[in-house]
């Protein structure tokens, strides 16, 4: 359970907590992650980090010191600290021979499917050349309000770890494992070394505070497990600040929590799964019992369109399953009902007679 000797790809998330001090990053700490980092690298291992802290550096330089929750205030934090940041890790990893490059995300990168296609060659471009490519979430223009915004770089470590292939995904906290309860609440909390899947019980384990500059919690970490195990990668949740933790995690040490890893579910699937949805439709049950039995959806099982999208957009199917839409949703309004040889009648010739293939749907249970 504990043997990552054949993981070669990695990605490594550092949490907010763990890179600040007095308001700054630690240079200190992120000296100690960059060597680390380097000698794992020298095993043959190529690793990608997912980095947090560009809020809590802009605060920083700004004087804030209490925690941000305005949008337009964050956004300028994060614009304001981002280089800074980035700074510090190119002065961290130089001592090491190492380049590194900086990869800015929102949430519409990955759910367009030929952004998220042209990121990953430009990712394994630069593991090729031995570069480290270093995430963060592009804070400066991304937001809730506008739907964006993958809300945590856990979920952005999980679908970056997605997204390469990765065989491991290691979160770096200021808590050593997931509990049983929060360990800063109950005394009679204890440590869960391994979790073959995440559950509801195992979800109710997690609880939701987060510091002044970081935006996740416990349960973003678990949902993130989830993510990963459906790519066929295993997660390991430790402490940032033990001893030569990268190392040890690898030597298959005991350390903090592993999440075992899933059924790897193919590229696109991924793709469809942990894309946002834009719309909604709903369909009777019937279609949905022809859809798990890999069947295409066809537009006469289809009964209310909600939400405005484009052929191609990934979308809700009564909430139970996500599909690539063949057909736009004015298109599937006007087919509500009908039969699929009515389709190029009413639409055209070059229209497809299915609202999505079997190919285009995912069921996430």
């Amino acid at each position: 359970m504990r043997d990552f000797s054949r993981a070669e790809r990695i990605v490594i998330k550092i949490g907010t907590n763990l890179l600040s001090k007095n308001h700054s990053v630690d240079t200190g700490y992120l000296a100690s992650m960059a060597g680390q980092i380097a000698e794992i690298r020298g095993r043959g291992k190529k690793v990608l980090v997912v980095t947090s802290g560009a809020v809590g550096m802009g605060a920083g330089e700004l004087g804030i010191r209490e925690k941000i929750t305005g949008v337009k205030m964050r956004q300028a934090c994060a614009s304001i600290g981002q280089p800074l940041l980035m700074k510090e890790y190119k002065d961290a990893f130089q001592v090491h021979g190492i380049i590194i490059a900086q990869i800015l995300l929102t949430r519409e990168v990955l759910n367009n499917r030929r952004s998220y296609l042209n990121l990953r060659n430009s990712v394994e471009t630069l593991l090729d050349l031995g570069v480290i490519p270093i995430f963060n979430e592009n804070d400066s223009i991304s937001t809730a309000e506008i739907g964006n915004a993958f809300g945590d770089n856990d979920r952005l470590s999980a679908l970056v770890a997605s997204k390469v292939d990765a065989d491991l995904l290691i979160l770096l906290t200021d808590i050593d494992a997931l509990y049983t309860a929060n360990p800063r609440e109950n005394p009679d909390a204890v440590p869960i070394p391994t979790v073959e899947k995440v559950t509801p019980e195992i979800l109710a384990c997690a609880g939701a505070a987060g510091s002044a500059f970081s935006t996740g919690g416990m349960k973003t970490k678990v949902l993130a497990a989830q993510i990963a195990g459906k790519a066929g990668c295993a997660m390991v949740l430790a402490h940032g600040r033990e001893e030569s933790v990268l190392p040890r995690i690898l030597a298959g040490e005991p350390l903090g929590t592993v999440f075992l890893a899933g059924e790897k579910l193919a590229s696109r699937q991924r793709w469809i799964l942990n894309s946002a949805p834009r719309g909604r439709i709903v369909v009777d049950e019937g279609a949905i019992q022809a859809m798990r039995k890999h069947k295409s959806l066809l537009p006469s099982g289809v009964h209310e369109v909600h939400g405005v999208f484009a052929a191609g957009d990934v979308i809700w199917v009564n909430e139970v399953a996500k599909i690539v839409t063949g057909l736009d949703s004015a298109e599937i309004k006007s087919l509500l009902g009908r039969h699929s040889s009515e389709i190029r009648r009413l639409l055209g010739e070059k229209k497809r007679d299915v609202v999505a293939r079997p190919e285009d749907i995912v069921f996430p249970d």
